[in-house]
Order: C-alpha cells, then sequence, then structure tokens
C-alpha cells in the first residue's frame, strides 16, 4: 500500500480521537456545574450533551460512510475502465486473429481455384461461399473472385451457323389454306450440346443463392460474354447482372430473378423462364426463340428487336414492354396482358393472341398474318397500318379501336366489336363480319369487295355509303346497298 492510501485512515483516526477527547472533556468540565444544578436540570443536562455527542458521531459515521462508498465507487470505476482496456484488447487481438484465419482461408481458397482436380475446385468455391457468410464485408470481393472465374473457364464461344429459328417469315397466300410454316427448330440440339463443367454449374450456384443485401451498391455480377447453356439456375438471384452477349440456351431459370438485368444480345433460346421475374430486364436484341416465358413477369422489358420466334408467354406479363420490331412469330400469347405495350413493326404473323390483354396497345404497321386474336382485348389499341390478312378475330373487342389503313383481307371478324372503332382506308376485302357491332364504326373509303355482313349489328346506311364495295358485298337484309355499288362490275 502506498504512502497517501496509509496515511488517509490514519488521518480519520486522529480526527475522530481528537474530536472525541473534546467530548470528554467538555463533559468533564461541565460537571462542577452540573453539581449545582437541581436534579431535573441535571437531567436536561445529560440528555443534552447525549444528545450532542450522539448527533456529533452520528455526523461523523455519515462522513466516514460517504467517504468509503465513493472510494468503493471510485474503485469500481478504475475496475470497469481497466476491464473495457481488456475487452478492448481482446477484440483487437480477436480481430487480429480473424484477418489472420480470413487471410489463410482466402489463399488457399484462391489457389485451389487453379487446381487441376475439380474436386479440389469445387472444395475452394464451397470454402469462399463460407467465408463470405462469416465475412459479410468481404462478400461482393468473393462475389467478382467467383464471377471472374466463369469468365475465364466458360468464355463464348464462335457463333455457330443459323439454325430454323432465324427462317424467313411466313407467306401467305391467297388462301388460308396455302399458308405454310417453317420447318420447326430441332428441339435436340441443346440436349445434344456438351453440358456445362460441374466447378462452373457451383459456381453460378454459389453466385444465385447469396445474400444479395450484403452486394455493394451501383455495383453488378459480370457475366458478360460467358457460354453456359443447359446450366441449372432454377430460382436463382441475378437482379441486375450483366450478362449481355452471353449464350443461356437451354438455361433452366424457372423462378429466377432476373429484374433490371442486363441481357442485351444474350442467347436464351430453349430457355425455361416460367415464372421468372425479368421487370424492367433489357433484352434488346436477344434470342429468345422456343424460351419458355409462361406466367413470366416481363412488365416495362426492353424486348426491342428480340427474337421470340415460337416462344410461349401464356399468361404473361408484357404490360408497358418495348416491343418494337420484336420477332414473335408463332408465338404463344394466350391470356398474356399486353396492355400499353409498344409492338410498332412487330412480326407477329400466326402468333396465338386468344384472349389476351391488347388494351391501348401500340401495333402500328405490326405484322399480325393468321394469327389467332379471338376474344382478345383490343379496345382503343392502335392498329394503324396493321397487317391482319387471314387473321382469326372471333368475338374479340375492337371497340373505339383505331384501323386506319389497316389490311384485313380475309380477316374472320365474327361476333367482333368494332364500337366506334376507326377503319378509315382499311382493307376487308373478302372479311368475314358476320354478327360484328359496328354501332358508330367509322367506316369511310373502307374497301367491302367481297366482305360479308350478314347479321352485322347497327349498322347505318350512311356508314355503307361512306364504303366501298360492290355487287359481291353482302350486307345484312335491313341495309341496302347503294347505287353506285350496284352499278359496278
Amino acid at each position: 500500500m502506498s504512502a497517501n492510501k496509509t496515511s488517509v485512515p490514519l488521518n480519520w483516526s486522529i480526527a475522530i480521537t481528537v474530536i472525541f477527547a473534546l467530548s470528554l472533556t467538555l463533559t468533564v468540565f461541565g460537571l462542577p456545574q452540573i453539581r449545582v444544578l437541581s436534579i431535573q436540570q441535571q437531567i436536561q443536562y445529560g440528555i443534552q450533551a447525549l444528545a450532542t455527542a450522539g448527533i456529533i458521531f452520528l455526523g461523523l459515521a455519515v462522513m466516514l460512510n460517504a467517504y468509503y462508498s465513493a472510494k468503493h465507487v471510485q474503485a469500481l470505476s478504475r475496475s470497469a475502465i481497466a476491464a473495457e482496456k481488456n475487452i478492448h484488447i481482446g477484440a483487437q487481438n480477436t480481430r487480429i486473429s480473424q484477418d489472420k484465419l480470413l487471410a489463410e482461408r482466402f489463399i488457399a481458397a484462391i489457389a485451389q481455384l487453379g487446381h487441376e482436380k475439380i474436386e479440389t475446385r469445387i472444395g475452394a468455391i464451397y470454402a469462399l461461399e463460407r467465408v463470405a457468410q462469416d465475412f459479410p464485408k468481404e462478400h461482393w470481393t468473393i462475389m467478382e473472385i467467383l464471377t471472374a472465374f466463369i469468365r475465364e473457364n466458360a468464355p463464348i464461344r464462335q457463333p455457330v451457323a443459323a439454325k430454323q429459328e432465324d427462317s424467313p417469315p411466313i407467306s401467305f397466300a391467297k388462301h388460308k389454306g396455302a399458308a405454310h410454316s417453317p420447318q420447326p427448330l430441332d428441339l435436340n440440339f441443346y440436349e445434344e450440346s456438351p453440358k456445362i463443367r460441374t466447378d462452373i454449374q457451383i459456381a453460378l450456384t454459389v453466385i444465385g443463392r447469396r445474400n444479395s443485401l450484403q452486394d455493394r451498391e451501383n455495383q453488378k455480377l459480370d457475366l458478360r460474354h460467358i457460354d453456359i447453356k443447359r446450366a441449372d439456375l432454377l430460382g436463382a438471384n441475378l437482379e441486375q447482372a450483366d450478362l449481355r452477349e452471353s449464350d443461356l440456351s437451354g438455361v433452366d431459370l424457372r423462378g429466377s430473378n432476373l429484374c433490371k438485368a442486363d441481357l442485351e444480345g444474350a442467347k436464351l433460346s430453349g430457355s425455361i423462364l416460367y415464372e421468372a421475374n425479368l421487370l424492367h430486364t433489357n433484352l434488346h436484341a436477344a434470342n429468345l426463340c422456343w424460351a419458355n416465358l409462361n406466367r413470366a413477369n416481363l412488365q416495362g422489358a426492353n424486348l426491342r428487336a428480340a427474337n421470340l420466334y415460337g416462344a410461349s408467354l401464356r399468361t404473361a406479363n408484357l404490360q408497358g414492354a418495348n416491343m418494337y420490331k420484336t420477332n414473335l412469330q408463332q408465338a404463344t400469347l394466350k391470356v398474356a396482358n399486353l396492355s400499353g405495350a409498344k409492338l410498332f413493326l412487330a412480326n407477329l404473323q400466326g402468333a396465338k393472341l386468344g384472349k389476351a390483354n391488347l388494351h391501348m396497345t401500340g401495333l402500328i404497321g405490326a405484322n399480325l398474318q393468321g394469327a389467332n386474336l379471338n376474344g382478345a382485348n383490343l379496345c382503343e389499341a392502335n392498329l394503324n397500318a396493321a397487317k391482319l390478312q387471314q387473321a382469326e378475330i372471333y368475338f374479340a373487342d375492337l371497340s373505339e379501336a383505331s384501323l386506319t389503313e389497316a389490311d384485313l383481307y380475309q380477316a374472320i371478324l365474327i361476333g367482333a366489336n368494332l364500337s366506334r372503332a376507326i377503319l378509315y382506308e382499311a382493307n376487308l376485302h373478302e372479311a368475314n363480319l358476320m354478327g360484328a357491332n359496328l354501332s358508330g364504326t367509322n367506316l369511310s373509303d373502307v374497301k367491302l369487295e367481297g366482305a360479308i355482313l350478314t347479321g352485322a349489328k347497327n349498322l347505318e346506311s350512311q356508314q355503307i355509303t361512306a364504303a366501298l364495295g360492290d355487287r359481291t358485298t353482302r350486307l345484312p337484309d335491313n341495309v341496302e346497298a347503294p347505287t353506285h355499288w350496284r352499278q359496278m362490275v
């Protein structure tokens, strides 16, 4: 014990002794005076003396208790500071140990990625995944290592010769029966192609199941120019991934998240994208021929000039999608939502659009020859200059649609609703409009030679007068052909 610590209790002992001696002296000197007092006064004096002594000693006790309490608190504070320092030192030691362990695991895993044995490479990939999970700060670094591993080991190959998906447009003869389809794509082509390497598949799986919340802000997975045909990416999270010019032909992407991913120029022919999330995804000039996009979410996606020949998009959501010059030949779009989509100059020859929602869809100059639009909602759609030759449009809703200069040669519009539709200068030569609703329809300069309008509803004489027909035009029983029609041969 130091001299200072020893002197403090000694000083307090001396003070208590002096106070006790003074109290005793005052009591002794006061005794002669007490004797002259009466017994009752002596008793009162004694009580007062005792009370005074008690108060003095009580005060001293309180002071002593406060002093030692303060010392105890001070000691506890010093202990807490010391403990905190120990904890800080322990944390530093732990951090140093963790950093050392991380460095060792990093070096070992990266070294093993280049090992000649595939089993060792697979172990290294799993080791890196564990490091990413144990050390969140290193998460993105490891994702960059794995994507670089894939790019180096699965580079895109030289393009092969064009397949049947690039076949020429369908040629429609005068009669529908003369139309022919191109040769179907050999779907066994992808099954015969070599399978993806196991270590690359595992690296893709690790990337696909990563915790995306730990991704760096404004950073994207770099998977450009890779060849991963027939890979298994079921339910993979590839949000905002950069997959430009990559070959994903025949890849299983069911339920995967490709929201805002960049797939410009990518090959996805024969791939499975059932219920995939492609919200605002860039698929500009991508090849999706024969792909399965049933129930996929393509809302706001960029499909400009994409190839979707023979693709299946049943009940897919294409609301507001950009499909300018998109190839949808022979595609299936039954019950799909194309509301507000931009299909200007799109190729929809032979496409199946039964009960599809095309409300307010832009189809200017679109090619819908031989397409099936039975029961489709084309209300307020823009079909100006569209090609609808021999299209089936049974009971479709074309109310308030614009079909200016559209070509509906031999189109079947039985039971269709054309209320307040604009058909200015449209070609309805040999079209079938039996039972169609023509209430308020603009038929100015519409070619109706050979058209069938028997049973048409709400057709007025002035509408027919404004149209161009001849003796071959078949009108409802209650509507007479204009005089100039009867004079035409």
